[in-house]
């Protein structure tokens, strides 16, 4: 079972960071300093490491090995999406590189093993960081590569100085054919880092300039990923950033997702298909199925490979198991973001006109489109920021279901499940400009007790406008936790 403390949040290293005067963007790092932190202390031990990190695409990984690296001796070799062949002669070039930078050319390698020969020889001779950037590539163009690097590890280089870092954006790979039971390397690897996306107060670390409304848009739109926040490049309005590095044809935002798609997948257009289906409201396997046009079994496979890549999510009510009640959502924001508002507005896009449209036919919808992003911000604070708390929390989530003496279905925003004990906690996010009232206490408490699993409910509200008199008057009586934009972001 899981126990969520308090996270600290870390501004830990600015690599660079746009000039004043508006000179040319550059590429920032922050955020990753627990991460560097341990690396580094597995660097220090001069024993053998084996150190495997994954994640989704653009989340960082890169960056972070390369912050790594940068003043360690490194051999950095990204395996490619083509043959065994060309992937030894790349990895050649690298190890070649590293023991003859100056050499206009080297020879290479005929063998893999021959090639990793070589690294256990310089192993022996110092402290060496060897990099396998994107080893699934790797792994699906040589597939006796893992076999191979189990070999080697059990009977050369753990006794080596030896630094060995797997980095892989398949997250389905990496967690069955490297770290699961079925793969000749499980048992060897030393350390793991999954990376996440950064939560909504890491990204606003990014602009510390901005308003709590502009950086919790600025985390709907990107999720989260550093990559994403530096290419939208907000400097004093998330309006121009969006005009200029999304909402145009030749910004690299706008092209990403069919780029990503089309890197990734074989068959981009179903699958085109399926996430404009859920960014519309789909959220049922049959309903999807519906919009595309294909069996459930076709989407289903389609969906499982959307997951792995991080772009879709499945969710089921918390504290129930995966059944009927299971949907599908976006769970990349900016997948979320792209699919809601570029293609309805391709024209005005093409036209040039989107400027003078974006006022009526984007900006109006963000209240709206941050909803869902609202509740994840506010069950992260929960689970990460907030003090106090009157449980410690397992788990964090929403539930749905259906009133039984009113015959409809309900929601709860938030519903924090207790280590131990029966007291839950219950939440509503609301991100309107007006003030919420006793009504929505109320409304909670009704919606906690069809929900029943509890014997003790605490409630808490979020509102990005505020609270009215009334129900501030219930928070002084301690009936209620009552929360703003502002405050989750303290």
């Amino acid at each position: 079972m899981k126990y969520y403390t308090r996270k600290k949040l870390t501004y830990e290293y600015i690599n660079s960071i746009n000039t004043l005067w508006g000179g040319n963007k550059m590429s920032r790092f922050y955020c990753r300093d627990e991460e560097l932190r341990k690396l580094n202390k597995r660097y220090e031990n001069g024993k053998f490491e084996c150190v495997v990190i994954y994640g989704r695409r653009r989340v960082g990984k890169t960056a972070l090995i390369n912050e790594f690296c940068k003043d360690k001796p490194t051999i950095f070799f990204s395996a490619l999406n083509t043959t065994g062949k060309e992937n030894l002669e790349a990895l050649s070039k690298a190890i070649m590189s590293f023991e003859r930078p100056n050499a206009e050319s080297s020879p290479e390698f005929t063998t893999y093993d021959a090639a990793l020969d070589e690294l256990t020889a310089l192993s022996k001779e110092q402290r060496i960081v060897v990099v396998i950037d994107e080893y699934p590539y790797l792994a699906k163009a040589k597939p006796a590569i893992s076999a191979m690097l189990q070999h080697i590890i059990d009977h050369k280089w753990t006794e080596s100085q030896m630094y060995l870092i797997l980095c892989g954006s398949s997250m389905s790979f990496m967690e069955s054919q490297v770290l699961g039971k079925e793969s000749p390397l499980y048992g060897r690897r030393t350390a793991q880092f999954k990376i996440m996306p950064l939560d909504y107060k890491e990204t606003a670390v990014f602009h510390p300039n901005l308003s709590e409304e502009d950086n919790a848009l600025i985390y709907g739109i990107t999720g989260g990923v550093p990559h994403y926040i530096n290419k939208l490049d907000v400097r004093d309005s998330v309006d121009e950033a969006l005009m200029e590095n999304l909402f145009d044809r030749s910004s690299y935002l706008y092209e990403e997702p069919a780029n990503l798609l089309k890197q990734e997948l074989r068959e981009p257009a179903i699958y085109n298909a399926i996430i404009k289906a859920i960014a519309e409201g789909a959220s049922r396997l049959n309903d999807i199925t519906t919009k595309v046009g294909e069996e459930n079994s076709v989407v289903a496979k389609y969906l499982k490979t959307l997951i792995d890549l991080g772009i879709v999510k499945k969710e089921t009510p918390i504290t129930e198991k995966p059944g009927k009640k299971t949907i599908y959502l976006l769970a990349d924001n900016f997948f979320r973001f792209w699919y809601r508002f570029v293609p309805v507005n391709a024209s005005a896009i093409d036209s040039g006109r989107i400027a003078k449209t974006y006022p009526h036919a984007v900006k109006q919808y963000f209240p709206d489109y941050m909803g869902l992003i609202f509740e994840k911000m506010c069950q992260d604070y929960l689970l990460y920021y907030a003090n106090d708390l009157p449980i410690e929390l397992s788990e964090i989530g929403q539930w749905w279901g259906t009133d039984p003496q009113k015959k409809k279905q309900i929601q709860i925003d938030i519903v924090g499940r207790p280590v131990e004990g029966n007291d839950y906690i219950i939440g509503s996010c609301k991100y309107r400009n007006e003030k919420i009232g006793l009504d929505e206490l109320e409304l909670i408490r009704e919606y906690a007790a069809v929900f029943g699993k509890g014997t003790n409910y605490h409630y808490y509200i979020f509102s990005k406008g505020g609270f009215t008199d009334g129900l501030l008057q219930t928070q002084e009586r301690g009936e209620v936790q009552l929360l703003t934009l502002a405050d989750i972001f303290e």
